[in-house]
């Protein structure tokens, strides 16, 4: 009974691809982001491209679930998928720029790392300029559109993977647990032993200046 509901669940999900696909538009591309509100790191975005009536049992909004459950469901992806592609954006690139625009490079790389090029893409959020291609934005896309999902979830585990191999560097700011984002222990990390290359400049003195706290979403 339940993967029968699990696999409801997820063919109403692809009623937005299932628009396309019955025009015969097959490469519908949907693409996130894992990374915009922390203080330190990369911004990570992935592009899914998912094959016709396929869904990856388990994949939703990475948000809602654990880190264990996006482990296995990333595997499952990256199995399932016709294409994944993934970029990202660098701290200094986040610097130069502002993260609206380096999060927008880092989507440009993913749809370029797609062994496909897409017929459709369809992105997290608000339309984002400087994309490079036409697309449409969805407020929630990681919680509506299944490939948008599915790209959330690759997104989010590719950076919190790379945020633990950091941690390893840097030990003190626990960013194996906070993926860099401005948690208590990271803040109190900054006070007493200064930001290191990986921390984006402005927000980190921000931060440092008002005293906020933010805790990583779905960590």
């Amino acid at each position: 009974m339940a993967r029968k509901k699990e696999v409801q669940r997820l063919q109403d999900l692809l009623g937005y691809e299932r628009g396309f696909w019955s025009r015969g538009l097959s490469g519908v591309a949907g693409v996130d982001e894992a990374g915009r509100g922390p203080l330190a790191g990369p911004v990570v975005a992935a592009a899914v491209v998912l094959a016709p009536e396929t869904f990856v049992e388990g994949a939703a909004d990475s948000k809602q679930l654990s880190a264990a459950v996006r482990e296995h469901v990333f595997v499952d992806v990256l199995r399932i998928a016709v294409a994944v592609g993934v970029g990202a954006a660098s701290v200094r690139e986040i610097d130069r720029m502002n993260i609206l625009q380096a999060t927008g490079l880092a989507m440009r790389r993913a749809l370029a790392h797609l062994s496909v090029v897409p017929d459709h893409v369809v992105v997290d959020g608000l339309p984002m300029r400087g994309l490079g291609c036409p697309h449409e934005a969805v407020v929630d896309g990681d919680a509506l559109i299944h490939s948008i999902g599915c790209a959330s979830i690759v997104a989010k585990v590719v950076r919190d993977r790379l945020m633990r191999r950091l941690a390893a560097r840097h030990p003190g700011y626990g960013w194996d647990r906070n993926a860099g984002y401005g948690t208590s222990d990271h803040m109190d990390a900054l006070r007493s032993l200064g930001p290191t290359r990986h921390h984006r400049e402005l927000m980190a003195n921000h931060q440092l200046d008002l005293g906020l706290l933010s805790d990583p979403p779905g960590a």
